[in-house]
């Protein structure tokens, strides 16, 4: 029974092992796309690399779990040892993804105002030109703030004044 137990714990260091290199990969490339100065956002579901690293960081604190699990059960000090270490290697990715989550929502959100400062922007000089009936000129205001309030909507950053 010893070979089958040892072989379990194997297995899971092997899997928390295999998930910490994919997120170390995944969080290498997402920490270059929050450190870019281009465009932030995501044009896909399948190619949102939060919603990637989210979901192996959930795996890996599923096979954490089970780990702690066999440890609970009668592990050694060797392997108590291993677990504490994938627990703070998981700790840590996991900090650092809010981290630059929360940097990528702050560019995101910046990217937007700036946006709707230059459509406000051009509706006014138009205005001033005398380009376009004021009529258009509102029309074009109205979508924007409904388009800016879409977007804060879909964020779940809705605040009421």
């Amino acid at each position: 029974m010893e070979v089958t137990t040892t072989s379990s714990w194997d297995a899971l260091r092997k899997q928390a092992r295999k998930l910490e290199a994919q997120l170390d990969e995944q969080m290498n490339s997402y920490r270059k796309l929050a450190s870019s100065k281009g465009s932030t956002k995501v044009d896909s579901a399948e190619n949102d690399p939060e919603s990637g690293i989210d979901r192996l960081l959930k795996q890996l604190q599923q096979v954490n779990s089970q780990m702690q699990a066999w440890v609970s059960s009668g592990g050694s000090e060797m392997v108590s040892h291993t677990l504490t270490r994938h627990q703070e290697i998981l700790q840590d990715l996991t900090q650092e993804f809010h981290r630059l989550r929360s940097g990528m929502r702050a560019k995101q959100e910046h990217a937007l105002l700036l946006e709707d400062f230059r459509e406000f922007d051009r509706t006014r000089l138009d205005l001033e030109d005398g380009v376009g009936s004021a009529d258009q000129a509102l029309l074009r205001e109205h979508a924007s703030i409904s388009r800016h309030t879409g977007q804060v909507h879909a964020n779940g950053l809705f605040f009421l004044w």
